[in-house]
């Protein structure tokens, strides 16, 4: 199992946080290609507002791809299998990281922006299709700690990203082309090591029919004495679906049966994204400055902050044990605490000397905060909310909703800055306490739970107590 999740995770939303991280490392440099190319091409200097345009296409890219990704993530697991659908996503990294490779050879930025796209619709595909395989073949007991392997993924990415992005590595001016194209690494490596699991037995006995083919994933699974009590819950969920097909996303907005799920998990999606965290990165180096830390030094306190975020998303497999609900509410408190005192420290930032230094504790204490709930568990939730036939293309919109905020945030994040400046964390304190107090009065335990147990906890706010 350990392994299992170990495939998976490298090329899955392992590729989505080395991507987002490693294209801060070569700003500079990109810039400086972009303007060269410019002038050998057309023989004139660059618009600054038109090299300012440009950088934000390929930094923003990004996201459209991931939303891209996201959309066709659900069909690609159910036409081509959990595990079929993680393989075939490689051959996009793969293509996106030779285009991204040769962009300053040939001199051609387009190829980086094309890259820069496909390398985002790889992440896209992974953020969708990575927790899904997980949740299927994770037995019940162990489900929420196999299930945090994509917080763990994801945030070794950003902290990898980080540190191969130093100018000492291959974020100087030399070798930023390797730096973008070394994510063909992690897709060679799931190439290598995925095929050697199975294919998701819930997906092979519910969705294909093949019971010969799920028992024997079962046993590589769980062991030959154990997979029988698993073999039996999927059995269960199998009668009660009675041969229901995959749904498409627009049937799950009109199917009452799923109707507190789907809120549930698109409000959790946005408090995500919307939570504050883009911020306490933006504000992070202006509050490292304040404390005293040379300019230089910066980068490498930084890598601070990737490494907390691994060791609150490495604790938060005991979140089988502690619980989802409150692991999350709990992380969406705290969150509000640290927002509330880094506003003041920040307002009182020069009254006193030791108020950057409790300005920068907010910033670590926030993000191990965001690690102990929102970042981890509520890809676990989306994952155990849904039955069978619903989970793919809960998947897909839970997605879709997550790159349109994260598109969002990051338009409309600098004019949210500027124009309320440190008090733009009242925003963000208000909205998480409203996303924990909505999960209090929402969302059941679903530790230790099957996914029919689950459901029938929602049909009661589905369809109302005396249903």
């Amino acid at each position: 199992l350990f392994l299992a999740v170990c495939a998976v995770g490298i090329g899955g939303t392992f590729q989505y946080g080395y991507n987002v991280s490693i294209i801060n490392a070569p700003t500079q440099h990109i810039h400086k290609f972009l303007n060269e190319t410019w002038s050998s091409r057309y023989h004139k200097e660059l618009n600054p507002d038109l090299l300012t345009f440009l950088w934000s296409v390929i930094a923003s890219i990004f996201s459209l791809g991931g939303l891209c990704g996201a959309l066709i993530g659900g069909t690609m697991a159910i036409r081509l299998g959990r595990k079929g659908a993680l393989l075939m996503n490689n051959v996009v990294a793969i293509l996106a990281s030779i285009l991204m490779g040769i962009s300053f050879p040939t001199g051609l930025f387009e190829l980086l922006i094309a890259g820069r796209f496909l390398i985002g619709i790889n992440s896209g595909i992974g953020l969708c299709v990575q927790p899904l395989y997980i949740g299927e073949f994770a037995p019940k007991h162990l489900r929420g700690g196999l299930a945090m392997g994509t917080s763990i993924f994801l945030t070794g990415g950003i902290l990898t990203g980080q540190i191969i992005g130093l100018r000492e590595l291959l974020g100087g001016e030399k070798h930023w082309p390797l730096l973008l194209s070394s994510s063909c690494i992690p897709a060679l490596a799931q190439l290598l090591f995925l095929p050697w699991f199975p294919e998701s037995p819930r997906y092979l006995l519910i969705d294909r029919g093949d019971e010969l083919s799920c028992a024997k994933a079962l046993k590589r699974f769980h062991g030959s004495s154990e997979y029988r009590r698993e073999m039996e819950d999927i059995q269960r969920e199998c009668f009660a679906l009675d041969g229901e097909k995959p749904k498409k996303p627009w049937q799950l907005f009109t199917d009452p049966g799923v109707r507190w799920q789907l809120i549930t998990v698109i409000v959790m999606t946005m408090g995500q994204q919307l939570s504050g965290i883009n911020a306490i990165y933006f504000y992070a180096t202006y509050v490292f400055e304040q404390a005293g830390i040379m300019a230089e030094k910066i980068p490498y306190v930084t890598l601070g902050t990737g490494v907390c975020e691994c060791l609150t998303a490495l604790s938060c497999v005991r979140s089988n044990y502690v619980g989802r609900r409150c692991l999350i509410i709990g992380g969406y408190l705290l969150m509000t605490l640290w927002c509330t005192v880094l506003t003041f420290s920040l307002t009182y930032q020069n009254l006193y000397s030791w108020v950057p230094y409790m300005s920068m504790m907010c910033v670590f204490a926030f993000i191990l905060s965001f690690g102990l709930g929102p970042g981890g568990i509520t890809n676990t939730l989306t994952a155990e909310l849904f039955v069978q036939s619903s989970r793919p293309a809960a998947y897909m919109i839970a997605g879709t909703v997550s790159w349109i905020s994260f598109f969002t945030v990051g338009m409309l994040f600098p004019f949210i800055v500027n124009g309320l400046k440190q008090y733009c964390f009242v925003v963000f304190l208000l909205e998480c306490f409203v996303v924990a107090a909505f999960i209090f009065l929402v969302i059941p335990e679903t530790k230790n739970k099957s996914f029919l147990e689950i459901k029938k906890e929602f049909h009661k706010l589905n369809f109302g107590r005396n249903a």
